[in-house]
């Protein structure tokens, strides 16, 4: 281990760190959606039905839900440097591979191995901030990293869009899948953990860990079975305040996966719009998305600076964000384009409110379990990847996107009931296995 240098100032390495995982998460939401820009050529190619569309617009979620337990898991038990970069190179593989498919088989098994590879992507960026910051700022680097994914989208879907009608969507699966190998190289050479920094200073480590930065604990490796114990895993399935976060995390990204799937198509095949154009509005609900997201970040942590309640600080801005989502409805009342846009971005800005849910892994989990609860967090969250593509493909197989549009709205409204009413007293749960201040994996 490097020696940590200097005594004095200290400095602002964590914020190097935070741009590393902004990139990460642009590159990881690119991977994701690339499919939502091909898929009204991809379904005119291969001759798709929407309900198989639906499927394929699922398949990363599948396995990329599925293996967030397993991934949270492996958060704990490596470090984020080099799960990091495996993780970034093998998604990246998987995306250029689908530039070369033949049909709906070769495609949904490339996407099942991009949600695969995926999967411990978001557990990993939260461990990287619960490692790098103190908790007065932790929703804001929240906010920070996780407004990759619509900033990233926001500018660069009119540029996925025109990549695509130059060079089909077969280059455009190429294209972002050699982005991603290129960064993942990038991310092994730069990125390191707190105590392993050559240019952090005791200063800045100091300032970090009496803020609740967690990062003095066992090197990942080390002897750390009882971070797999079946007790560990039950722990974070029975408190009721974790499942009302759940069932919260679901609702916020139905509405996510909608634009990440359907939204292009929706304004291409229901809507009626250019291909060209529908890429340039869909920017707009992404850049509202990301508005919303750094707003309630630096809202909520400025509410903690000020004294206020971490239940109100923190959960107050989720339970508007989700309110505010349920305008999505309002598109089924007007046919004029503008009108629709700004109901989409105002239900975007909503879900960007309260995608600052994350840092409730940060306050909640016990300390030796941070990557496992951020797994099971993701898991329930992104269930919402299967079932959302999935069910807008068969309410919508009529030509009607209406149904698809106020279920959506109805599960912004369960979110919002699941905050208000299961998620109680905000407190970190403890095992008999995490002395206070030890963190598995650190």
């Amino acid at each position: 281990m490097e020696q940590a240098i200097g005594k004095g100032k200290k400095t602002q390495v964590r914020y190097g760190m935070l741009a590393l995982v902004f990139v990460n998460v642009v590159i990881n939401y690119l991977d994701r959606s690339n499919i939502s820009v091909a898929g009204a050529a991809l379904s005119k190619d291969m001759n798709l039905s929407s309900e198989e569309l639906g499927f394929i617009f699922s398949a990363f979620g599948w396995t990329y839900a599925l293996l967030q337990i397993p991934g949270g898991l492996i958060a704990d038990r490596f470090g984020p440097r080099i799960l990091y970069a495996f993780c970034l190179i093998t998604w990246s593989i998987a995306t250029l591979c689908q530039g070369f498919v033949k049909g709906f088989a070769s495609l949904f098994s490339l996407r099942l191995a991009t949600g695969a590879f995926e999967a411990p992507s978001y557990p990993i960026n939260n461990r990287i901030v619960t490692s790098w910051f103190p908790e007065h700022e932790r929703a804001s680097s929240i906010a920070l990293y996780v407004s990759g994914q619509f900033i990233g989208l926001a500018f660069l879907t009119p540029v996925l869009v025109n990549v695509q009608h130059l060079a089909g969507w077969q280059g455009l699966f190429i294209g972002t899948g050699i982005v991603g190998l290129l960064w993942g190289v990038i991310w092994y050479v730069f990125y390191r953990d707190p105590l392993d920094h050559p240019t952090v200073n005791e200063a800045e480590l100091t300032y970090i860990e009496e803020g609740g930065g967690l990062f003095r604990g066992r090197k990942p490796g080390t002897n750390q079975a009882s971070v797999w114990k079946w007790t560990n895993v039950k722990q974070v399935f029975s408190t009721r305040t974790l499942w009302g976060v759940y069932i919260g995390q679901f609702s916020v990204n139905a509405t996510l996966w909608f634009f990440l799937t359907w939204f292009p198509t929706y304004l291409v095949k229901y809507r009626g719009l250019d291909f060209i154009k529908s890429g340039y509005l869909a920017s707009v609900p992404f850049l509202a998305a990301c508005a919303g997201l750094l707003l309630s970040g630096f809202v909520s942590d400025r509410l903690v600076k000020q004294g206020k309640s971490v239940s109100m600080a923190r959960k107050a801005p989720i339970i508007i964000g989700l309110l505010l989502s349920i305008s999505i409805v309002g598109a089924n009342y007007t046919d004029d384009t503008a009108l629709i846009i700004f109901f989409m971005a105002l239900a975007f800005f909503g879900s960007g409110m309260a995608l600052i849910s994350w840092v409730f892994v940060s306050i909640l989990s016990p300390k030796n379990l941070i990557g496992l609860t951020g797994g099971v967090f993701n898991f329930m969250g992104n269930l919402a990847s299967i079932v959302v593509p999935i069910v807008i493909g068969f309410l919508a197989k009529d030509g009607d996107f209406k149904p698809a549009l106020v279920f959506i709205g109805t599960l912004g409204l369960i979110g919002a009931c699941s905050y208000i009413f299961l998620v109680g007293k905000i407190e970190r749960a403890v095992t008999q296995d995490a002395p206070e201040g030890i963190v598995a994996g650190g």
